[in-house]
């Protein structure tokens, strides 16, 4: 099929210049008028989309999945695997109501698609919610290129608008420090009714009692919500900026912090308000969430060099000392030494020794930093679902 020539364009930092990776366009159309409107805040249709952070993602399938992750928001993905596009898409494989991601960097695109599941191509899909995409990049060579630089800020464009490269870098938003959870979050609570049922959804699981958990949106995945629901949760997602005295206005048995995007100290009233229902129900954070739990707790995060984004990370259960495969998402990370001495380290990545988990047990608090949900991913930390479960089963008995 042919698609007209693009470039992905890198920022540099003095003294090097941008980075420049040659491919084909496909999904939405892209100018260097677009983006210079998107830029300054003129098309609210295309804003945040075409350029933005430029990360890296090694999952071998789950595209759909990556894609409708609200924790891209502000990010164009880079997919690491060669074919994308194979399987097409559906309306089962997805993890919030409209993908989030900026755009898509990828080897290979498949324009026809293979797969009983299949309800559509990835190109219209794109197309149909406005995602700029590039295939025929060296993705070797970028991902490389990212590993060695870190995180950068890039743009999608057509070749003909090298010309205004320099003009659309001096005006690309930064994305750092950023409240990016109020622009993903609900607008209103609403009661979960499993909406979005998935192919792979979680298995029920007979429990002894309903429980009812407060989901913080932060920018939440479905299969989160899916997980908790399968083992007989009754769930209540509330706003990302919604007050502790609210959260316990609804007499939750216990609170869950869902994922989400950006800069976790940006947002000050989610960690305020999850300090004001501490010790007071059982709290169970997930990415996003186990961060703004670490910030309530007294800790402090930092952004790491090119982040987690893929389906193979090794953690360590210190515990237990099994490891796991975990699914993750995230560019910033809690620094172990900045935590209370009662608050303990649960969980280490192996490949760069972070922090992957922390429990606070005299307040029924624990967290961590991957997605036992995977969506995409390995299913190796489902347990941590039965954990969260376990503390509400013991502060409800007699």
């Amino acid at each position: 099929m042919s698609s007209p020539s693009g470039l992905l364009v890198l920022e540099g930092s003095t003294p090097q210049p941008p980075l420049v990776f040659s491919g084909k366009l496909f999904g939405a159309p892209v100018t260097a008028g677009g983006l210079l409107q998107a830029m300054k805040g003129k098309n609210a249709e295309t804003r945040d989309k075409g350029y933005g952070e430029v990360v890296f993602n090694t999952c071998m399938t789950g595209y759909q999945e990556v894609l409708t992750d609200p924790s891209y928001y502000g990010q164009m993905v880079v997919m690491t695997a060669p074919h994308i596009g194979n399987t097409g898409v559906n309306s089962e494989d997805v993890e919030s109501g409209r993908p989030w991601a900026s755009g898509l960097v990828v080897h290979a695109n498949c324009f026809e698609s293979s797969n009983w599941r299949s309800g559509g191509e990835l190109d219209a899909y794109l197309k149909k919610h406005r995602i700029p995409a590039i295939h025929g990049v060296d993705t070797r060579a970028l991902t490389v290129a990212l590993r060695s630089q870190g995180v950068v800020r890039g743009i999608i464009l057509p070749a003909e608008g090298r010309a205004r490269v320099e003009e659309l870098l001096k005006l690309l938003p930064s994305f750092e420090g950023r409240d990016l959870l109020r622009e993903v979050t609900t607008r209103e609570a609403y009661s979960w009714k499993g909406d979005g049922e998935s192919f792979l959804a979680p298995k029920a699981v007979k429990g002894k009692r309903a429980f009812k958990v407060v989901a913080v949106d932060y920018g939440v995945k479905w299969n989160l919500l899916r997980s908790l629901a399968a083992r007989g949760c009754e769930l209540e997602v509330v706003p990302a900026d919604t007050p502790a005295a609210d959260i316990l206005k609804r007499k939750p048995d216990g609170v869950f912090l869902s994922n989400g995007p950006g800069d976790p100290a940006a947002a000050t009233y989610a960690v305020e308000a999850v300090r004001g229902v501490l010790g007071k129900v059982p709290v169970f954070g997930v990415c996003m969430g186990h961060q703004i739990l670490s910030l309530a707790l007294g800790g402090k995060t930092y952004k790491l060099k090119f982040g987690h984004h893929g389906g193979n990370q090794p953690v360590l259960d210190k515990r237990t000392g099994k490891v796991e495969i975990s699914s993750q998402n995230h560019g910033y990370a809690v620094d172990p030494h900045s935590l209370p001495k009662e608050v303990e380290v649960t969980h280490v990545n192996l490949n760069d020794r972070t922090v992957e988990g922390l429990s606070a047990p005299h307040l029924r608090a624990f967290s961590v930093q991957y997605h036992p949900e995977a969506s995409p991913g390995p299913q190796d930390s489902d347990y941590l679902f039965d954990q969260f479960i376990a503390r509400m089963e013991e502060r409800a008995a007699p």
